[in-house]
C-alpha cells in the first residue's frame, strides 16, 4: 500500500453521491473511477447497496460511495434502501448532490434538499446532463438551488460524455485529509467480485427486459470457481417473485436467458480477466424482499416493521 507520493504526504477521503432516482449517480462513479464498479439502467433504483468506487487524484485518494436513490420509501426494501443512502452521506467527508438539469427540482429532488441541512459536511451540488439543457437555464437552476440551501461548490457535468468530471474529481480531492491510502493503488471497488458479477447479471436482465420485470428481483453468485486452466466457473440464481415473471426471464425456448447469459458473462470476462464460464438459473421466491438474509447480502440492514 503506498502511502507517500513525490507530492510528500498522501491524503485519503470519503466522497458520498446522492441524488433521487436516475439523477445519474452510476454513471458518474464509472466516470470518476474510469471503469465498471457500479450498474447503470435506466430502470430507476438499480443502485441498493453502497458502492464504493475507488480512484487516484494526484496523491489523494477518492473512496466513492454511490448511495442508492433517495425516494419516498413505500416497501421495506425502499426503506432500507433510503436509510442506506442517508448512512452513507453522513459517513462521508464530502457530499454531491446530484441532480438532472433536465428535470430541475422535482419533488424528490425538493425533498433531498430540504434533510440535507441535517448532514453536517461538505456539500457540493452537481448538475448532470448539462449537454441537453441551454446555458441560460442551467444558471438559473443552479442560482434557485443555492437559494434554499447554500452549497460550497456547484459544478455542471455530463457524466454520460466525461464533460466536466476531471475538474470535479480534482477539486473533490482538495476535500480529502491526510492520511495512508485505504486500498491498493489499482483497485477500484471495494465490492467482492461475486457481488460485482450479480450486479452485472442484474444489470443484463434490466437492459434486456426494461419494464416487463419488477426492480424486486435480484441475482446472487451462488458459485465462484477458478479452474485448473485459470478460467472461472460461475452459476448464478436469478430470483424473481411470481412463476409469471420466471417465464419472461426464460424467454421462448430459453432464448431470453441464454441472451442475457451471453452478455453478462462477456462483461464479467473482461473485469475478471479471464475466461468466464456462466450458468444463469431462475428460481421463484415469494416475498423475498421480506426475508432478512437477502439484505444482508446486499448490504443493507434489514428495516423492522411492516
Amino acid at each position: 500500500m503506498t502511502e507517500q507520493t513525490d507530492h510528500g504526504q498522501t491524503r485519503c477521503g470519503f466522497i458520498a453521491l446522492i441524488g433521487a432516482p436516475n439523477a445519474g449517480k452510476s454513471t458518474l462513479l464509472n466516470a470518476l473511477v474510469g471503469g465498471k464498479v457500479s450498474i447503470v439502467s435506466h430502470k430507476v433504483q438499480t443502485t441498493r447497496a453502497l458502492v464504493r468506487g475507488i480512484t487516484i487524484e494526484g496523491d489523494a485518494q477518492l473512496i466513492f460511495v454511490d448511495t442508492p436513490g433517495i425516494f419516498r420509501p413505500k416497501r421495506r426494501l425502499d426503506r432500507a434502501m433510503v436509510t442506506s443512502a442517508w448512512g452513507g452521506a453522513g459517513d462521508a467527508d464530502a457530499v454531491c448532490l446530484l441532480i438532472d438539469a433536465r428535470k430541475g427540482l422535482d419533488e424528490e429532488s425538493e425533498a433531498i434538499l430540504a434533510k440535507l441541512p441535517e448532514v453536517r459536511r461538505t456539500k457540493m451540488l452537481i448538475l448532470n446532463k448539462i449537454d441537453l439543457v441551454p446555458r441560460p437555464a442551467l444558471l438559473e437552476l443552479a442560482q434557485s438551488i443555492n437559494a434554499k440551501l447554500a452549497f460550497d461548490e456547484t459544478f455542471m457535468i455530463a457524466a454520460i460524455n466525461g464533460d466536466g468530471v476531471a475538474s470535479l474529481r480534482k477539486r473533490l480531492a482538495g476535500f480529502t485529509k491526510p492520511g495512508p491510502w485505504l486500498y491498493p493503488e489499482d483497485q477500484m471497488s471495494d465490492a467482492p467480485m461475486r457481488q460485482l458479477a450479480a450486479e452485472i447479471t442484474r444489470e443484463k436482465l434490466f437492459e434486456r427486459l426494461h419494464d416487463e420485470l419488477p426492480y424486486a428481483s435480484t441475482v446472487e453468485t451462488d458459485q465462484w470457481q477458478v479452474q485448473k486452466d485459470g478460467s472461472v466457473r460461475i452459476e448464478q440464481t436469478i430470483f424473481v417473485e411470481r412463476d409469471s415473471q420466471r417465464k419472461i426471464v426464460l424467454g421462448h425456448e430459453g432464448q431470453t436467458i441464454k441472451a442475457i447469459g451471453s452478455r453478462a458473462r462477456a462483461e464479467i470476462s473482461d473485469i475478471a480477466e479471464t475466461k468466464v464460464h456462466l450458468f444463469l438459473f431462475v428460481k421463484v421466491r415469494e416475498n423475498w424482499a421480506d426475508d432478512p438474509a437477502r439484505y444482508r447480502e446486499m448490504g443493507l440492514e434489514f428495516p423492522r416493521g411492516g
